[in-house]
């Protein structure tokens, strides 16, 4: 559902078949997230908002109640899936390749070892369509900011528990230096 209409609904928000699809898609994602929880991208995106001096999300600028710098909840997440994904392809290679099949993704001849690529790529493609911001870099992030991020990460145990596999400091340090540009 996300994947044929949210452009549709982005590029036009007259598109009324493709917002009401969108509202239906995001029930069904919230109750989704109820019940199995979230995990990593999530617990990334709390000190890219938190940390946030400069960045104004794009029509932001005047919605009551704003009134300061700020990146969205699902830009923030959104910035960091396709390097969390790569990570966490070779849990479950199957349902990485299935994901990047929806996407749009050929994987009649794809290899189990390159899940993780072909997803990320299919999704890198998806956010570029969206116009999201060119990973944390482009809200005025530096390297240097890195560790201030990764620090900011690790006490989200709520959703960090729930990656596949051990999100150490080490993994977040590489997964932050991944997401500072997506294309």
């Amino acid at each position: 559902m996300c994947i044929q209409n949210l452009p549709k609904a982005y590029k036009d928000p007259s598109d009324h078949i493709a917002q009401e699809t969108m509202i239906l898609a995001a029930t069904f994602a919230g109750i989704g997230f109820g019940n199995a929880g979230v995990h990593l991208c999530h617990g990334m995106s709390y000190p890219i908002s938190g940390l946030n001096k400069s960045y104004l999300h794009p029509g932001y600028a005047n919605v009551q109640g704003v009134g300061k710098k700020i990146v969205p909840h699902g830009i923030s997440v959104a910035v960091t899936t396709p390097a969390v994904f790569e990570w966490t392809a070779p849990a479950c290679p199957e349902r990485h390749l299935e994901v990047a099949e929806i996407f749009g993704a050929d994987i009649s001849r794809a290899k189990k070892e390159d899940a993780g690529k072909i997803l990320s790529d299919k999704i890198r493609e998806f956010l570029h369509v969206l116009d999201v911001p060119n990973g944390i870099s482009a809200f005025g992030f530096n390297k240097t900011q890195i560790d201030d991020l990764v620090k900011g990460t690790l006490p989200q145990h709520r959703v960090t528990k729930l990656a596949p596999a051990d999100a150490t400091q080490e993994v977040l340090h590489k997964l932050f230096e991944q997401s500072f540009t997506l294309y």
